[in-house]
């Protein structure tokens, strides 16, 4: 769907006010797919669930905790979410019903909002400098239903390396510490605070990956691009180039059109209120990248508010 985009990227997010109208529809609940505790899609779906119920009391907003972007978009397929946050790349795979879905789900898109980080750590002394020598070694592949999950098994895969456990971020970094792990993988801001934490007290440094991306696009398209990790992050002492993803926010094709507006609403509008603790290092709602949602198009309902407050 091409709504003109780049005419989009100019929009001043600051000169767009809140108004009452928000949302005028009958009462009803709205639930986000989140994420775990500790990571910025539960701080952040928590942040948005506020400021919607604020802005349109009739539109009880909720977070539910959940494994993250896999996880959240099959929830949304079956009905069980309203509303999802999931990486790019797993949105595709949901829209195409490709793995690790076994059917289409029928996705639209309310907004971009920020880019992911994959970080693949390893103990700052390991001779691994490059993710192919991470072959024979044990990767914890990130959380089960997990965008990091999913980029590690395509990595892996396209590689040939023999995918590890797949454990949540904490569990990952204590067992990188103690050396059940060799490596683990991770999908976030830079600096992820957990892994700050770890690198204080089991130094890690972070494996450039800019060679594993063309195969990546080759496999599954432009949805990977090509970012750095700067300098100083981790301690490292030069930029680390990696993979980015970006994350969006979506819904199913019939999620009613004025309840996807006011969502998109609050997204331009409230932007300052939206950003957690737990996004330090992550740009937010970038106001040239919002509506840069890839393969995912704009629900109507979102696309009306962006022209709105364009003008």
């Amino acid at each position: 769907m091409n709504l003109s985009r780049r005419a989009f990227l100019l929009l001043p997010l600051a000169a767009a006010a809140c108004t009452a109208a928000d949302y005028t529809g009958p009462a009803r609940p709205l639930s986000i797919g989140a994420g775990e505790p500790g990571g910025p899609y539960l701080a952040f779906a928590t942040r948005l669930a506020a400021e919607v119920s604020a802005a349109a009391p009739n539109l009880r907003c909720t977070p539910a905790q959940t494994q993250a972007s896999v996880d959240n978009l099959r929830q949304l397929g079956a009905r069980q979410v309203d509303l999802a946050l999931a990486h790019a790349d797993a949105c595709e795979a949901a829209a195409s019903g490709t793995s690790p879905f076994t059917e289409p789900v029928s996705l639209r898109a309310l907004g971009r909002i920020y880019e992911n980080y994959l970080q693949v750590a390893v103990p700052a002394a390991s001779p691994a400098r490059r993710m192919a020598d991470l072959a024979g070694r044990r990767i914890a592949m990130g959380a089960p239903g997990s965008g990091a999950a999913l980029l590690a098994q395509r990595i892996t895969a396209r590689l040939n390396l023999t995918p590890g456990p797949q454990l949540r971020l904490a569990e990952a970094a204590s067992a990188l510490a103690e050396g059940s792990v060799d490596a683990l993988v991770w999908s976030g801001g830079v600096p992820t605070p957990a892994l700050e934490q770890l690198d204080i007290r089991t130094p890690i440094r972070l494996l450039p990956l800019e060679d594993v991306l063309p195969a990546l696009r080759e496999a599954h398209g432009p949805v990977y691009e090509q970012v750095s990790v700067p300098s100083g992050v981790y301690r490292a002492p030069r930029a680390v180039p990696t993979i980015g993803v970006a994350n969006l926010v979506v819904c199913r094709e019939d999620l009613p059109a004025e309840v996807a507006a006011a969502v998109t609403r609050v997204l331009l509008t409230r932007a300052d209120r939206l950003i957690p603790q737990e996004a330090l290092g992550i740009q937010f709602l970038d106001q040239r990248t919002l509506i840069s949602t890839a393969a995912i198009p704009l629900h109507p309902g979102a696309a009306a508010v962006y022209r709105e407050l364009h003008g």
